[in-house]
């Protein structure tokens, strides 16, 4: 039977991409914006506690992947999807002084926010959409007393966020 080299070479380049694709998905170092299962955000007090925090997680197998700063917030985002950042007193403040944040991806934040405070409200608990925490990126936020220190925040898929480099600008 022959086989032509031409076809034997894109078989075998084909195998070796899926090959180091599925050993960077074991890894947990995914090349690749898919999938996007959301983020779980833990603020620091300082640039220099976010450093630290950064390093440390890193000499325990959570490296940094990219840093998405913003004129509020200084952000790292590791491999894991896990964000470490340093936000404003002013961002802070927006989110009712939150240290954390849950990050859920939906097609419309806003919308998807309003129906989180109503669910939230029809339960009894107390629920405020705010959109303005950093008003160059699609995210609403939900601030409730049914998290503790805890917000919920209302994201596009990581494909449809501006460029970290033009967050700042």
């Amino acid at each position: 039977m022959y086989i032509p080299k031409w076809l034997l070479s894109c078989f075998l380049i084909v195998f070796l991409l899926l090959l180091s694709w599925t050993y960077s998905l074991v890894i947990q170092r995914n090349p690749l914006p898919f999938p996007d299962p959301g983020s779980r955000i833990f603020s620091t007090p300082s640039a220099e506690a976010k450093a630290a925090v950064v390093a440390l997680l890193a000499q325990h197998g959570i490296a940094e992947r990219f840093q998405a700063n913003s004129d509020g917030v200084l952000r790292s985002i590791m491999w894991d999807g896990t964000i470490v950042n340093y936000p404003t007193a002013e961002v802070l403040q927006k989110v009712g002084n939150a240290s954390s944040s849950i990050g859920i991806v939906v097609t419309d934040p806003v919308q998807s926010a309003e129906a989180a405070a109503a669910f939230l409200r029809q339960r009894g608990f107390q629920a405020d959409v705010v959109l303005d925490v950093e008003p160059g990126l699609p995210i609403a936020f939900v601030v409730t007393n049914a998290l503790s220190g805890t917000v919920l925040n209302f994201r596009k898929h990581i494909i449809h966020l501006p460029k970290p480099d033009s967050l700042s600008d």
